[in-house]
C-alpha cells in the first residue's frame, strides 16, 4: 500500500517538473541536426569574443546570442547564452523572455535594471561588475548603460536553448495593431501614437 502511494506520488511530481521545463526534454545525450557528423568543433561556440570587447560599433546597444539558432548543440539541452553590450547611454529597451528566466552577469562597467512584477511593482537595482541579477520568465525588464563616458558588457544566461524575447516597443508600436485602438488603449491622440509607431518601425 505505502510503495503505490510513492509511485503515485513520484508520478505526480515527474508530471509537474515535466510541465514547467522551459525546452521538451530529450532521450539522447544530444541532438544533431540532418547532414551533421559531431566533433569537437560541433560542442563549440566562437561567437562571442568580439562581443566581449567594449561598446558596440555600429549601434548604442547590441546582442550577440549563442541560442540554438546559433549555436545548434545547444537544441535540447535547455540552456543559452547572450552578450549584451552598452555604448555610454546604451538601452535594452523594456522586453519579456516567454520561455525562460534570465541570469545578468555584468562583466565590464555598470547597468540600471528593472523589471516589473505581476502586481505592477517596479525593482530596479545598480549593478557593479561582477553582480548578478535575475528577471524571473515573462516579467517585464530593461537595462540601462547611464555612464555618460563608458561602455557597459554583461552575459545573460538562459534556462533555455531558445528564451524568446519580446520587445514591447516593437511589438506594441511596429505590429500593426490599429493606431486607433492603440490612442485609447494608452489614452492619448493619434499624432502621439503615429510618431511612436514611426520610431519602433525605423528601429
Amino acid at each position: 500500500m505505502a510503495s503505490n502511494a510513492w509511485l503515485t506520488l513520484a508520478i505526480v511530481l515527474a508530471t509537474l517538473l515535466g510541465t514547467h521545463a522551459g525546452d521538451p526534454d530529450i532521450t539522447s545525450d544530444f541532438i544533431v541536426p540532418d547532414g551533421v557528423t559531431p566533433d569537437a568543433d560541433f560542442f563549440t561556440f566562437k561567437g562571442l569574443k568580439q562581443a566581449l570587447r567594449g561598446a558596440p560599433m555600429d549601434a548604442t546597444f547590441k546582442v550577440t546570442k549563442a541560442s540554438q539558432v546559433e549555436f545548434p548543440a545547444l537544441m535540447g539541452q535547455s540552456v543559452s547564452y547572450a552578450a549584451l553590450q552598452f555604448a555610454p547611454g546604451g538601452i535594452n529597451p523594456p522586453h519579456t523572455h516567454p520561455r525562460s528566466a534570465e541570469l545578468l552577469l555584468v562583466v565590464q562597467g555598470w547597468l540600471q535594471v528593472g523589471l516589473v512584477d505581476s502586481n505592477n511593482t517596479l525593482f530596479t537595482q545598480t549593478l557593479r561588475t561582477g553582480d548578478l541579477f535575475v528577471f524571473p520568465k515573462g516579467l517585464v525588464h530593461f537595462q540601462v548603460n547611464k555612464d555618460p563616458r563608458y561602455p557597459a558588457v554583461a552575459l545573460s544566461a538562459f534556462g533555455s536553448a531558445n528564451a524568446g524575447t519580446v520587445s514591447l516597443p516593437k511589438t506594441l508600436f511596429g505590429s500593426g495593431i490599429d493606431e486607433d485602438i492603440l490612442a485609447k488603449s494608452f489614452k492619448t491622440d493619434a499624432q502621439t501614437i503615429d510618431k511612436l509607431v514611426s520610431a519602433a518601425t525605423m528601429g
